[in-house]
Parts: C-alpha cells; sequence; structure tokens
C-alpha cells in the first residue's frame, strides 16, 4: 500500500472512530534554531540563540503533550523546525512519539544526521523522512546557505540514511540562487540515491514579518517556467483545471469563512513554545498549550478560529482557478499582515499557469490578471514566450555572486499588528 492510499485508508478508519474534526495530522516544530542561515527561509534562529533555546518546550513537556495529543485521536506527526537535529534531545522526543503508536514524519536538512542517528532511525523507523537540498553543487548550495562545508554535510546525511534503506524523498525550494540546478538535483534523487524527489517554488516572508527570503522569490514567469518544464506536471494543472472549471464560482472554499483548508479540522500546528495554530505559517492568533491542554485548544480555541466569518469580498471569493493558486489565509498574513487580503504575487502565477496550459480564467471581480486588468497583457506576453520555449530552464545559468553574498536577515515589523512579529 502506497504512502496515498495509506494516508486515504487512514482517513476513513480514523474519522469512523473519532468522527470528521478530529486532529489527524499535527505538525510540531520543535526549534527555529538550524545551523544554516539560508536566505529564503521564514523562521530560522541561529544555533546560539539562548533566548530561542530556553523558550522550547521540555522533554517532559513533550511528553505530556504527546499524552494528550493521541488521546485526543491524532494519527500522524510531522516533527520539523528550525532543524530538528539541532535539540540533543530530539531522538527523546522522537522514540516517545513512537510509543503512543503516531504515523511519523521528519523534515530535516540532514547536515546533523550522524550515523548514531541514521542508526536510532534504523531501529525506530519512521513514517517518512524529507531531506531538503538546497543545491545540485558545492557553490550553489552554499551560497543559498550561508555555510561552509554545508553541502558535503548534507550528503553525507543523505547517504547515512539512504544506505540504511530507511523512507528518504529528497526535495528543494527553487531560488534566483539555485533554479539552475533544480532539474540537477532530480537526476540526483532520482539516478544516484534512488529515492523520490519534488520542488516547490513558493517562498514566505518570515514569520517575524520581515520580506527578506522575497529577494530570492522566482518571478511568475519563471516559476511556471520551472512548472511546466516536465510535461507530466503541466497536464497535472491542466486536469486541476479542468476539475475546478466545472465546479459553479464560489464553490472552492468554505464559504463565509477566513479559513477554509484542513487547519482546526483534522490538522493543527503547534510551535518550540507550545503555542497552537491553524498551521506553521499561521501565528496571528495562537492558543498557549501551556496554560491549558490539546483538547481545549482543539475543540475550543483553534474551532472558533476555524470558524471565524469573513469580513469582507475579495476577488478570491469568485475566482475558478484556485487549484492552480496556493493562496491561503496564512500566506495573507506572512505578505500582507491580513488573512483576507489577497497575495498579487499567488494570484500572477496562478492567472500565468492557467494561460499557458491554453485557458482565459473566468473573470471574478476587479482582478488585474483578467481580462481588461492592468496585469493582464504582460501575463499573456509571458504565457507566449513560456509556450513557444523562450524561457528555456535548461540554459539558466547561476545568480552573479554580487547578488547572493549572505546578508542578515533583519527582523522588520510589519506594522500590521498581527501580532506575529516575535523578535529574538
Amino acid at each position: 500500500m502506497n504512502e496515498a492510499t495509506y494516508s486515504t485508508f487512514s482517513r476513513g478508519v480514523h474519522e469512523r472512530y473519532f468522527g470528521k474534526r478530529a486532529p489527524m495530522e499535527v505538525s510540531i516544530e520543535v526549534t527555529r534554531r538550524c545551523p544554516l542561515e539560508c536566505r529564503h527561509c521564514y523562521n530560522n534562529l541561529p544555533m546560539s540563540d539562548s533566548a530561542a533555546r530556553n523558550a522550547e518546550l521540555s522533554l517532559a513537556e513533550y511528553r505530556r503533550l504527546l499524552d494528550e495529543m493521541a488521546e485526543a485521536g491524532c494519527l500522524w506527526v510531522l516533527f520539523t523546525g528550525g532543524e530538528i537535529f539541532a535539540r540533543r534531545d530530539f531522538l527523546d522526543i522522537y522514540s516517545y512519539a513512537k510509543t503512543k503508536g503516531f504515523l511519523i514524519t521528519l523534515f530535516t536538512n540532514g547536515t546533523l544526521v550522524t550515523p548514531r542517528i541514521a542508526d536510532f532511525l534504523t531501529d525506530w523507523r519512521p513514517f517518512a523522512i524529507e531531506v531538503t537540498m538546497y543545491g545540485a553543487t558545492r557553490e550553489t548550495y552554499e551560497a543559498l546557505t550561508g555555510i561552509p562545508g554545508s553541502y558535503d554535510r548534507c550528503m553525507r546525511g543523505i547517504r547515512l540514511l539512504q544506505e540504511r534503506r530507511l523512507p528518504l524523498k529528497l526535495k528543494t525550494v527553487p531560488t534566483t540562487i539555485n533554479r539552475h540546478e533544480v532539474f540537477e538535483m532530480q537526476r540526483m534523487a532520482e539516478e544516484d540515491f534512488g529515492v523520490e524527489f519534488k520542488f516547490d517554488p513558493l517562498v514566505n516572508p518570515r514569520i517575524d514579518c520581515s520580506q527578506s527570503p522575497v529577494e530570492v522569490r522566482l518571478t511568475p514567469e519563471e516559476v511556471v517556467a520551472l512548472d511546466f518544464h516536465e510535461p507530466r506536471r503541466k497536464r497535472e494543472y491542466a486536469r486541476l483545471l479542468e476539475r475546478d472549471l466545472a465546479q459553479p464560482a464560489g464553490n472552492h472554499q468554505d464559504a463565509g469563512h477566513v479559513y477554509f483548508c484542513g487547519g482546526g479540522v483534522t490538522a493543527c500546528a503547534i510551535d518550540p513554545a507550545g503555542r497552537m495554530s491553524i498551521c506553521v505559517l499561521s501565528h496571528r492568533e495562537s492558543y498557549d498549550w501551556r496554560s491549558g491542554t490539546f483538547r481545549e485548544g482543539w475543540e475550543d480555541f483553534l474551532w472558533r478560529t476555524r470558524t471565524k466569518p469573513k469580513t469582507r469580498r475579495t476577488k478570491c471569493n469568485d475566482c475558478r482557478i484556485q487549484s492552480l493558486c496556493s493562496m491561503c489565509p496564512a500566506n495573507g498574513e506572512l505578505e500582507n499582515g491580513d488573512p483576507e487580503s489577497p497575495v498579487d504575487f499567488l494570484c500572477e502565477v496562478a492567472h500565468l499557469r492557467a494561460l499557458v496550459i491554453g485557458q482565459q480564467p473566468p473573470a471574478h471581480g476587479e482582478c488585474e490578471c483578467c481580462s481588461g486588468g492592468a496585469l493582464h497583457e504582460a501575463l499573456v506576453a509571458s504565457a507566449e514566450r513560456i509556450s513557444n520555449g523562450e524561457v528555456d530552464v535548461g540554459t539558466w545559468n547561476r545568480t552573479s555572486s554580487a547578488s547572493v553574498l549572505p546578508v542578515l536577515q533583519e527582523a522588520a515589523g510589519c506594522g500590521s499588528g498581527c501580532g506575529s512579529c516575535r523578535h529574538p
């Protein structure tokens, strides 16, 4: 039984015994500290950040939290960061979670994986391990991570996991720095390591409201050219678009509610200090688990958050191409300080995908990307360039060295009053 089939099967069993609104999936950020200084990252903090370390839940607190999650019916757990192995006691947290019967996925950059850790994971096998690569070459990888020696440590970690036949997958986030090596990373994953590979070009602002990651975000044209470089990805987007257009307008979102994802219905997130929220990107509203219980946070606070009514209509309400778009309230929070505010970048990407597929998106309110809008002609021209092969992903080169020098990711409050500006 593959992962997708197992997930569908387990969801059905879970709903039968716990009901449709139960915390099936919980993402746990065990730390935001990380040995890398990636320019695109939305939440990394220095390994030496003592304030961040002191605020993290203790091992004893994690054991209590995991007990409460199991009692509430949680099935899947994702451990993420920062870098999960930045915590010296992570294997203790992880093994306790295993004793509770959770299906566990681990997100890591692989640089701190040692033979001891790999052997431990062989004995306490997770459901999946996903390692992020930042480049196919040492030069590109370390231009993005900012840390000399990090490429070799990542490759060593991947090999340690792969040699033990652990359930490994590799992935990347395309940026202006590593975009030219995305498909070489895919080749390495599939041919050198024999594992699956995926990429997601969405780069978010930082959760402390700094916009610094956006400096290395691809343009909409680059995102779509990369997406459609492989015919199978284009076919999948075309299938999603066909399904969207077969539904009536306004049928894609949870009518009348700000949040329309699985957050607060089947999933939630918990940050390193024990604050529960809709997802790892959404921090405008959170519940302090330390002063309450997981069940109270799930059944009361998150349900009230999940069912908050919309205060206004936007161009997203009647959009018919939402499967081509990554827009969600959390992205609105990070980009604009407002969960109900559309993200222009994501709107441009979605419309460009539709145009390259050959479909004119139906008009939906005052949208700059639709026919007659201020951006429409530019998007049509961009779609033509992509379709004509003028945007050749295979000829992309590395960004000039002047633009990839490591820079300090200074926290800058957005002034939105969103409550997510938590400076260390």
